[in-house]
């Protein structure tokens, strides 16, 4: 029995599912698309004298028949029938309503509904057309679900005020092909009737009257056809009814919307097993690996998402879903081989039945029955570096097979972790001092219930602690001006309040003046070395950090009251001749940058003109005159000739010098026009010349000839030719 003053106890909407599917005449049009019957392969096909067999065309009956069929198959495979939690119930809808099933219990199952299915039969174009309504199908699905289901009536039973009214909610699903908007505003006109009678009756019948219904109309038309129908999100027709409208094609088209509306109306989702590695049918002693494809509770994810993509350094594509060309989405989770098949020792935190997507294809049944043989399968997620992570377990019990959520956390037997081993690595400057304070500020207590007009403990409670948390780093490497509490207080605890005082003002500003104070005497400021390494910035650098954090701190308040603004404008104002001074000095360096430039560029000019005179005078040279000068003898006639003649140019050698020197001058040691080409041609004359012995060996690379004659003609000798050949002989 429910104690008194409990609260109802409350049905979701997919408690009760209704499915109406249309069975008109025009259900049986073909759907537009054609399956491919012949099984022989394409070489034989082409061999001569085989027939090929017609490709087969489905109508739009057994496109949708298949669709709900898998729309079944889901939800029971994921909630079983004996747990009476979620419940379909079919409706077959022409001339008159026919349901399949009801919602006892021995009739929740796909192949009862499938035996209903195969009684009814595909429609036929003979049938009464005019007579066919899917507003039949509505009437029933309203009487069906305000009857209660098994749960619904024990719950009720259990009440200790049995004129407790009971929580009835329901979904109905109708496939069907509407004529245009005013005929969809004509089926919710007739929906919104229907409830409304039959809620009537329910209360006078002891049934369940409906809370609310949500309308489903699925508009399906063949491939190719015209399809004049928007889909409408979902809207609220008055307080018993809401509808949604979703316009498809036919075949492969409206069995992926249902696989897609399953998903949602379930609160399921899809989960991809990749790298399951599989022996090929064709050659056994080779294997691949396949993906698959389950669906399960969206709940076997929680803990994953709540973790989030960067707290374990988890790569993203393992939270953002792919998604496939009909817009479902998809986890992706990778294969991996357990060291052992003793899953009752694994540390889990829940465990959700699956069931595959495709449980025809051949993947999925070899993974089912590797399952199934009592295998386990450990699942962990992608990530570009680091240790792999083991997130979840394929496993299975009684013959359903079950998605096993790992704990990757620390468990709750091991120690704490320590404050030191954070997130972020080894991150020992934590302001767990500050914290401390900052919680103790901020701790709740009971109050008594407040009178009109005043605003209520709780939310001054959130409002103090949103001003306070404003701006408030965590470690103390990331912050300057809390660090130096004794030089800035009482600005950070005065700024947080809702209202500041003109004396309170006053001492934000005295606190201001006072680091400025400090700024002007190069006093430097109080920063630990906790956090950092090497020496740290310099002084200026650390100042300007100051500012600009004073200024985050100051402009993150500034919008509570006119006096919060008004020291965020005193600080502005003794800050703005520095940054006018700053930003003067840069103007004028970046002035100067530009005249230096152009100095440079007109030095290079120059010295690129008078290595141009230069090449072209060394180009009129004569070879006696060229030879000359390579060897810098210049002091002959012919050069002094020249000198004079060419009275307005400067000396060869002193041009040559200069321009050299300037060369040496240039930015980046860039050789000159004049360099390269003295450069090519000395080498090309060092290769033929050969240097006179006595000039190597001599000093100041001059030799002397003759050097016995002055002494033979000191000692009365005669000067004979024989002595001069000695004496050519000599050196």
């Amino acid at each position: 029995m429910a104690a008194e003053g409990s609260a109802p106890k409350i049905f979701p909407s997919s408690h009760k599912t209704v499915v109406i599917l249309d069975h008109s005449p025009f259900m049986s049009e073909p759907c537009g698309q054609t399956v491919d019957f012949d099984i022989l392969p394409k070489q034989s096909r082409a061999a001569p004298g085989i027939i090929p067999l017609a490709p087969l065309a489905k109508s739009l009956w057994t496109c949708t028949v298949e669709a709900a069929s898998e729309y079944a198959r889901v939800v029971y495979d994921v909630y079983p029938p004996r747990s009476r939690d979620k419940l379909l119930k079919f409706v077959i809808t022409d001339t008159e309503a026919r349901p399949l099933n009801s919602w006892v219990e021995e009739e929740q199952s796909l192949s009862n509904v499938l035996q209903g299915l195969a009684v009814v039969g595909p429609p036929s174009e003979s049938d009464d057309a005019e007579n066919c309504s899917v507003m039949h199908g509505l009437a029933m699905a309203v009487e069906s679900l305000c009857e209660g289901s098994e749960k619904q009536l024990e719950h009720k039973a259990s009440l200790a005020d049995p004129e407790e009214p009971v929580v009835n909610k329901g979904r109905v699903v109708c496939i069907t092909t509407v004529k245009s908007q005013g005929h969809i505003q004509m089926l919710e006109e007739c929906m919104q009737e229907a409830i409304v009678q039959h809620n009537k009756i329910a209360e006078a019948a002891d049934k369940l009257p409906i809370t609310h219904c949500e309308l489903v109309l699925i508009h399906t038309v063949p491939v190719g056809a015209d399809n004049n129908i928007q889909d409408e999100p979902n809207k609220e027709v008055s307080s018993l009814l809401s509808c949604e409208v979703h316009s498809v094609h036919s075949g492969r088209h409206i069995a992926a919307k249902l696989a897609l509306l399953v998903q949602k109306h379930f609160h399921l989702t899809s989960t991809t097993i990749t790298g399951i590695p599989m022996k090929e049918e064709q050659n056994a002693s080779t294997s691949a690996n396949y993906d698959v494809e389950i669906l399960h509770s969206k709940d076997a994810h929680i803990e994953i998402l709540k973790m989030g993509s960067t707290s374990q350094g988890y790569d993203s594509s393992g939270f953002a879903c792919s998604k496939d060309s009909f817009g479902r989405e998809t986890v992706i989770l990778k294969w991996c081989t357990p060291k052992t098949n003793i899953i009752e020792l694994q540390y889990c935190t829940g465990a959700y039945r699956i069931t595959p997507a495709d449980v025809n294809s051949r993947p999925s049944s070899c993974l089912t029955n590797f399952l199934l043989n009592g295998r386990a399968v450990m699942l962990e997620q992608p990530r570009k570096s680091g240790s792999k992570v083991i997130s979840h377990m394929l496993a299975s019990h009684g013959g359903e097979i079950f998605l096993h959520c790992l704990g990757t956390g620390r468990s709750p037997l091991e120690d704490p972790p320590s404050i030191s081993e954070g997130t972020g690595g080894r991150v020992t400057d934590y302001r767990i001092t500050d914290y401390g304070d900052f919680m103790k500020e901020n701790r709740l207590m009971p109050f008594p219930v407040p009178q009109e007009g005043h605003i209520l403990p709780a939310k001054e409670a959130a409002a103090v602690l949103e001003r306070t948390t404003r701006y408030w780093p965590l470690v103390i490497s990331d912050t300057i001006i809390f660090n130096m509490a004794s030089h800035i207080d009482p600005l950070p605890t005065l700024i947080t309040k809702a209202e500041l005082t003109e004396d309170e003002v006053v001492e934000c500003q005295k606190s201001i003046y006072h680091l400025v104070g400090m700024e002007s005497r190069s006093e430097p400021l109080p920063i630990p070395a906790m956090g950092t390494r090497g020496k740290g910035p310099k002084r200026d650098e650390q100042y300007r950090q100051m500012w600009a954090e004073l200024d985050t701190l100051l402009r993150a308040h500034a919008s509570t009251s006119v006096n919060h603004q008004k020291v965020l404008e005193c600080l502005q104002e003794i800050r703005r001749p520095a940054e006018e001074a700053k930003e003067s000095s840069r103007k004028a360096g970046k002035k100067e940058e530009v005249v230096v430039k152009e100095e440079r560029v007109m030095t290079e000019q120059s010295t690129a003109e008078l290595a141009w005179q230069e090449i072209q005078r060394y180009k009129a040279m004569s070879e006696r005159e060229r030879s000359d000068f390579e060897v810098g003898n210049t002091n002959n006639d012919h050069f002094r000739h020249r000198q004079q003649t060419e009275v307005s140019s400067p000396p060869i050698k002193k041009l040559k010098t200069s321009l050299e020197d300037s060369q040496g001058k240039q930015q980046g040691g860039q050789p000159s026009l004049l360099a390269i080409w003295t450069s090519r041609i000395n080498s090309r004359y060092a290769s033929r010349h050969c240097e006179f012995a006595g000039r190597l060996t001599a000093e100041g690379n001059k030799a002397e000839l003759y050097v016995n004659l002055n002494k033979d003609s000191t000692n009365g000798t005669s000067d004979k030719p024989t002595s001069v050949k000695q004496e050519k002989r000599g050196p």
